[in-house]
């Protein structure tokens, strides 16, 4: 093999994978909230899951995007572990597209009669529309034809490749199947794409350089060779993100030892069907046929499978400040990543509620600065996160939700942080005069029943408005409240001292009842877009 083949191979493979990132990229923007309905539609049962993630996968040529929008239904609450698994298994059903698409196109049909004017006419419909779904669109038609382009290098590399490798010469060497498994596996690892290594391994196939069986074992690799993709995506994710790659690991290498035992078992039959079938053809059909086996095996253990997940990283999940719902693999679903923050923020408003409970209503509060700090890490995870998300390529009125979920976050930490100052000072609230006492205690409760309300994960799209009356009733008391007190000091019977540390208190008081009703106020503003619509259109 010389330097120019070399070069024809890598150039062959690096349009292939751009083919493929524009195709995946270009489907995923167009299909846009597509994608979320299509998803919710797993919701309904497990078959139905399974039906889901195999569609979608196959149609946006990409298992990572399908995974990665699973997670984001996961954390979200949207889909159970149980209905993701399910989705799990469909995606590597919808791979197998891949295979189908190269062995039926990009080997029957002279491919620069359509690839070149894809490309042509996607690269003039994303510089010519007005709409962005048709730029999306486009984007995803210029990435289907640079993917057979692709495609074109790497069948004309490989042709007399034979001549110059002599590849077949290691399926002659004892345990040759694995030997080639492992090579399937180390081109996906590599290339972090299972896509690119099942099309070398068509083509290395068509032009002769390997056998039928040494390529049936090399897409077994491949297919393995996922899994590398998905436990590289989730090192330090979120704790169901995990048990998602868990679960896609075990199928794997379910479906990766059924493939073996069939290659075992038929590798005769197999080849004496190559007069039947050409070789591209066989591949793209034993792909198939061995992850709809593995489906076949593993269906009946799903329930004992989504048990031992469900007490896989207990210990994760149950850390207060550590995430569980912003996970960088759903960076690449904006609307997804939307979702996330609103969750964690959802658990930054529980947190901060039984915060300022505690500081109301109890004398003792041995854990309020560790919840505080607890607080304070998930707010600063959440504009990481922020920050991350406004890198990506985003539509408007996305990215107009990015400062929302900050102003949210802000909020939130000051009603922790008021509630732990006023926790230190509880004893100011107590041993007053009667009169002001009970003014003092219906401020208390009027402030923890705004608490309640403004619990922003407890709330509709027009459930504001309780807290928003209930703090009018509160600037009420407190005003009246304040002049009491101010009368009662110059009367005497209260201290300069302590009348101005009480209104301190009061003041502090009153500030974490705003800061909770104003996160309640803003809570709207984060919520998904279709929700949004649906309460203008039935304003």
């Amino acid at each position: 093999m010389d330097i120019a083949t070399i070069g024809n191979v890598a150039g062959g493979i690096g349009l292939f994978l751009l083919g493929m990132h524009l195709m995946t990229q270009g489907l995923q923007q167009a299909a846009g909230r597509s994608l979320k309905s299509a998803l919710n539609y797993a919701t309904q049962s497990r078959w139905k899951g399974l039906l889901s993630g195999s569609l979608i996968t196959a149609l946006v040529q990409s298992s990572s995007a399908v995974t990665v929008a699973t997670i984001g239904f996961v954390n979200a609450g949207l889909l159970s572990l149980g209905q993701s698994v399910a989705v799990i298994y469909g995606c590597n059903i919808g791979t197998t597209m891949t295979g189908w698409l190269v062995a039926l196109i990009g080997f029957k049909i002279k491919i620069s009669a359509f690839a070149l004017p894809l490309v042509a006419l996607g690269m003039g419909l994303y510089t010519a529309a007005q709409r962005d779904k048709l730029k999306h669109l486009g984007l995803a038609l210029a990435g289907f034809g640079v993917f057979f382009v692709g495609l074109d290098f790497l069948k004309d590399s490989f042709t007399g490749l034979e001549d110059s490798l002599d590849l077949a010469s290691f399926s002659a060497l004892p345990l040759s199947y694995l030997i080639f498994v492992l090579a399937g596996f180390v081109l996906t690892f590599l290339m972090q794409s299972s896509s690119a290594a099942i099309a070398i391994t068509l083509s290395l196939s068509a032009s002769g350089a390997i056998d039928l069986t040494s390529a049936a074992a090399l897409v077994i690799g491949a297919n393995l060779g996922t899994t590398s993709t998905a436990l590289l995506a989730v090192i330090g994710a979120t704790a169901n993100a995990k048990r998602i790659a868990a679960a896609h690991v075990a199928f794997n290498l379910i479906t990766g030892a059924v493939g073996l035992v069939l290659l075992s078992i038929f590798a005769q039959q197999i080849n004496q069907l190559n007069s039947v079938l050409d070789k591209v053809t066989l591949l793209a059909l034993f792909h198939t046929v061995f992850n709809l086996l593995g489906v076949v095996l593993i269906w009946p253990l799903t329930d004992r499978l989504v048990r031992v997940l469900g007490r896989m990283f207990r210990k994760q999940s149950s850390d207060a400040a550590r995430p569980r719902y912003l996970d960088d693999t759903v960076l690449e679903t904006p609307l997804l990543a939307i979702e996330a923050m609103r969750h964690e923020l959802a658990r930054v408003s529980r947190l901060s509620t039984i915060m300022g409970h505690d500081a109301l209503n109890s004398s003792s509060h041995p854990t309020i600065a560790a919840d505080l700090a607890c607080v304070n890490e998930l707010v600063d995870a959440i504009v990481q996160f922020n920050q991350k998300v406004a890198q990506r390529n985003l539509d408007p009125e996305i990215a107009l939700l990015l400062p929302s979920s900050l102003r949210i976050g802000r909020y939130l930490s000051e009603v922790a942080k008021l509630a732990e100052r006023l926790a230190q000072q509880q004893q100011l609230l107590t041993g007053l005069p009667p009169k002001l006492q009970h003014q003092v205690d219906e401020l208390k409760s009027s402030a923890a029943l705004l608490l309640i309300q403004s619990r922003v994960d407890e709330m509709s799209e027009q459930s504001s408005q309780p807290a928003r009356e209930e703090m009018k009733r509160i600037q009420h008391t407190y005003h009246g409240l304040k002049a009491d007190i101010l009368a009662a000091t110059t009367s005497g019977q209260i201290s300069a001292h302590d009348s101005s540390a009480l209104l301190d208190v009061l003041s502090q008081l009153r500030r974490m009842a705003e800061q909770a009703e104003k996160a309640a106020s803003s809570w709207s503003t984060l919520s998904p877009i279709e929700h949004r619509d649906a309460v203008a259109a039935s304003a």
